[in-house]
């Protein structure tokens, strides 16, 4: 048992581990954005569906020999892709079709190596219940996910600060050679031991003089009575009368895929929500995660933790709180604002998560059949994630406008309380059901009547919000929102369009070290367009190079906004990943480079690093500088560019702007570098002050090394 114990906890470790792992690795590729690791997710999704169903094919159709050794030869050849690092040669050259891209890379880097991975669950269950014929097999799929949960939480605060990628990389792949040797030898036990006791039956035969009958299958009819026990321990769900012994019927297989599926979407679709349009704090999305691997290791460690009718109770009062906190708003609050503070949303959202996944996995686990069919089961529930991974990552995008999944998701789950329950329990699910519909319905109304244009893609949702069009009244404006962070606002009137507004006003880092360089005309790079603002600096003669990820945001700034059409500058757009396009340029020779990409509510890392000066400073010229907005609620970025001016040579100008409350500009916090002594002095001279060094970094970021926990506010 020790064996398949240890097998099964240091796969499940290494499943979870290597995912930040290689999506650190290509999250710079494809602008920092949240959405990478929404598609590695996906691509995890699809891979774990790709193992359970290779466990159940195997177990159906194979002899135990046989299954030891197709799994070994599987096993061997996935060490060719060891260790696990993403090639050069693969980053993209452009930003089209980043799904795809994303995922022919990862199937590329680790394809076969998580694989293996994803087997090893169901297999080695089935080999286990092969040898010690247990009901208990279903508490190694706890142990599994509580594995899983240990390389979740550990990663961010003990492996990520202390390890380089390439630490990372070669440390999983020594383990994952460990892991490679324990399922080889827990597939040729489960030979031997079939093999001793059909040998041993025989023996037994011929001393008594009788015909020996073939070996009992374990995870046939005995198996089937210790899991019938343990099911009427536990307690059949109200109104299911069935034999877990009896081969699961498609209705069954199909609930199990729904309930596994509604955990998936529910997970996702959260995490979303309280990373997009609560706060963008980094490691949030860890909480959500946290939640459904607890919900998983409770409801399979059947020792009793789902208690059913309190559960469905539960269930229907959280989703109509849950949506209640989406579509609830005082008077008068505009649809840029979130409707609950931070302190406020987080525990109903977690609270409500955990609430709802053990519900539905719950659900899952009374339903779960006889060892006999659990490579089934397991292929069921891996299918069913895989589909709300779908759904979420790919399919939502694509069919939406707007998260809309996340009330889409009560909704369903109300109902399903409403069809599953019985008696006073099935009138609180309808009664859910009812109320969460009107909500939904009210939400998607205020939603789409408060906005002028609602678009979403890869990168997330885009918001315009304020003055219709012809409105071009004094004070009326305009503002481009991506979940809560503000992108941008203008002014409509003809004489107040040319004002440059919240964070890029002429007080600003930004607006004073474009004043302080200018001397005739000027070559500025802006990294982050926004709704471009800062091209209403622009003069006669100048060059404005605008770098933008996202197409739809450069779209919306050119067809609502009139900063990019106003400028009397130049005005040349460059779409792609700012870093990737810079590295493949030729010198721009510019005075001032902008970096004001935003990624949740910071610069994404990978415009912060060592390497990354370096290609910013091979596009500056003599006199240039480059401006970094490091305007932060949760993170102290201040001391990360010193050490990178310090490092470089260059003396660092930080500009802390608090205007008044009456102005139209916001608090900003930016930081200029430059090798100009001369130009240092004018910044200085200019309000700008010098940076303090750094307290308690270790060492400037690089591309392989860097740490937010030591920037946390």
């Amino acid at each position: 048992m020790l064996l398949h114990a240890a097998t099964i906890a240091l796969s499940a470790f290494l499943l979870f581990l290597v995912q930040p792992i290689v999506a650190r690795q290509i999250l710079p590729w494809f602008g920092g954005s949240a959405a990478v690791w929404t598609t590695c997710m996906v691509f995890f999704q699809i891979a774990l569906l790709a193992g359970y169903f290779y466990s159940d094919l195997v177990i159906r159709r194979l002899a135990p020999r046989g299954q030891a050794i197709v799994h070994t030869v599987l096993l061997l050849a996935s060490l060719a892709f060891l260790p696990i690092t993403v090639s050069e040669g693969m980053k993209p050259t452009e930003a089209t079709e980043p799904v795809g891209r994303i995922l022919l890379l990862l199937a590329a880097t680790i394809g076969l190596p998580y694989l293996m991975l994803a087997t090893t669950g169901p297999l080695v269950q089935a080999w286990f219940t092969r040898q010690y014929r247990s009901a208990r097999v279903y508490r190694l799929y706890a142990l599994s996910n509580f594995a899983s949960m240990i390389a979740l939480i550990g990663y961010p605060p003990l492996i990520e600060p202390n390890a380089s990628g390439r630490m990372q990389s070669l440390g999983w792949s020594a383990g994952y050679a460990a892991f490679a040797l324990l399922a080889i030898a827990a597939a040729w036990s489960g030979v031997r031991r079939t093999v001793a006791a059909g040998e041993a039956a025989i023996a037994d035969a011929h001393a008594e003089g009788i015909a020996a009958p073939p070996p009992a299958d374990p995870a046939g009819p005995r198996g089937a009575e210790a899991m019938r026990a343990a099911h009427d321990a536990a307690g059949a769900p109200i109104g299911v009368a069935r034999d877990p012994a009896a081969p699961p019927s498609a209705i069954e297989q199909g609930l199990w895929l729904l309930l596994a599926a509604l955990g998936s979407v529910l997970l996702l679709a959260v995490t979303t929500h309280i990373t997009q349009n609560v706060a963008s704090i980094p490691f949030l999305w860890v909480l959500p995660l946290s939640i459904y691997l607890v919900t998983f290791i409770l409801c399979f460690d059947g020792t009793g933790w789902y208690w059913r009718p309190q559960y469905m109770t539960l269930a229907a009062i959280a989703t109509v709180a849950m949506l209640g906190g989406l579509s609830f708003r005082p008077e008068g609050m505009g649809v840029e604002r979130a409707i609950l503070h931070i302190e406020q949303a987080v525990p109903v959202y977690a609270f409500g998560l955990f609430v709802l996944c053990m519900f539905v996995h719950g659900e899952l686990v009374a339903r779960k059949p006889a060892p006999a069919h659990l490579t089934r089961f397991y292929l069921m529930v891996s299918l069913g994630g895989a589909v709300g991974g779908l759904l979420v990552g790919i399919g939502a995008p694509l069919a939406f406008d707007y998260y809309w999944e996340l009330p889409l998701a009560l909704t369903v789950v109300a109902l399903l309380v409403a069809l599953l329950a019985r008696g006073g329990l099935r009138a609180a699910g309808i009664a859910a059901t009812i109320a969460c519909a009107l909500l939904f319905v009210d939400y998607l109304d205020w939603i789409r009547g408060g906005v002028l244009e609602l678009s979403r893609n890869f990168y997330g949702t885009l918001r315009v919000t304020g003055a219709a069009d012809g409105d071009t009244s004094k004070g009326s404006s305009r503002r481009l929102l991506h979940g809560v962070i503000l992108h941008g606002e203008q002014y409509m009137a003809p004489g107040e369009r040319a004002t440059a507004t919240t964070y890029y006003g002429p007080t600003s880092g930004v607006g004073r070290t474009i004043e302080a360089v200018r001397g005739g005309p000027m070559r500025v790079g802006v990294i982050g367009l926004g709704v471009g603002t800062l091209a209403t600096y622009g003069r006669e003669g100048d060059v404005y190079r605008l770098y933008e990820l996202n197409p739809v945001v450069l779209d919306v700034a050119n067809r609502r906004f009139t900063y990019l059409k106003d400028s009397r500058a130049r005005i040349e757009p460059a779409l792609g990943d700012a870093r990737l396009v810079l590295e493949g340029e030729a010198p721009q020779r510019f005075d001032v480079l902008a970096v004001d990409a935003f990624s949740s509510d910071s610069i994404p890392v990978h415009l912060l690093t060592r390497e990354a000066l370096a290609v910013y400073a091979r596009h500056l010229s003599d006199r240039g500088a480059v401006v970094f907005h490091i305007t932060n609620r949760y993170l102290d970025l201040a001391g990360v560019v010193r050490q990178l001016a310090d490092e470089a040579g260059m003396q660092a100008v930080r500009f802390e702007d608090e205007p008044p409350a009456s102005a139209v500009q916001y608090r900003s916090d930016w930081i200029a570098l430059t090798r100009d002594a001369g130009l240092a002095d004018r910044l200085r001279a200019a309000g700008g002050e010098a940076v303090p060094p750094s307290r308690g970094a270790r060492a400037p970021w690089t591309d392989d090394h860097h740490n937010l926990f030591e920037v946390l506010k």
